[in-house]
């Protein structure tokens, strides 16, 4: 097997390494996105989390990829179709292959770990990733009495750190997410 490490020559440094396989074989590693469909997101850091991002949260475009899924899964789980849809927007920007620098995995960026404790087998596919994703929510938002501030400050920076802080934890880009995720949040309700 070959593989082929490529990189971009501008001097900007980036957040991600995709993986992707040529038509011959080779495995390419490149921290320029492929122009293919079927590749990984291998380097990845949550999209929302960023203390230093750019993105205007007011502007961005919104996603309506999966929303049939999103659907089924929030009535399931009795969880709000439009935090669903802002939770996988701040995660993963909806990329079905993102991988995080920690291991987390899917679109809703599921810790191996807690896929397996919410049955997901796996969290490449796109329907496990997001009911297993709006299931945790639905744990979260019970744990926290409906608070989606707590609830998705939980989702980011774990349940017991939410509960240790008595609040969002002091971590920058925890408040950062949960800001974003309010942000896009409401504007998911105005779809």
């Amino acid at each position: 097997m070959t593989i082929v490490f490529m990189a971009s020559t501008t001097s900007t440094s980036t957040e991600q390494v995709y993986k992707y396989r040529r038509a011959d074989g080779t495995v390419v590693f490149s921290d320029l996105k492929p122009k293919v469909d079927n590749f990984q997101t291998l380097k990845f850091d949550c999209y929302a989390c960023s203390t230093n991002s750019l993105v205007n949260w007011t502007k961005t475009p919104l996603h309506k990829k999966y929303q049939a899924i999103v659907n089924t899964a929030a009535q399931k789980y009795n969880v709000d179709s439009a935090l669903i849809s802002a939770v996988i927007h701040a995660e993963s920007a909806f990329n079905p292959n993102a991988v995080s620098k920690v291991g987390a995995q899917g679109l809703m960026q599921l810790m191996p770990e807690t896929a397996n404790y919410l049955g997901v087998r796996n969290p490449f596919d796109v329907s496990e990733n997001i009911h297993g994703g709006a299931h945790y929510l639905q744990k979260m938002l019970n744990k926290f009495n409906g608070d989606i501030s707590l609830a998705t400050a939980a989702y980011n920076a774990g349940p017991t750190t939410v509960t240790r802080y008595k609040g969002i934890p002091p971590y920058k880009e925890t408040k950062a997410y949960v800001k974003r995720v309010a942000i896009l949040y409401k504007r998911y309700q105005m779809l």
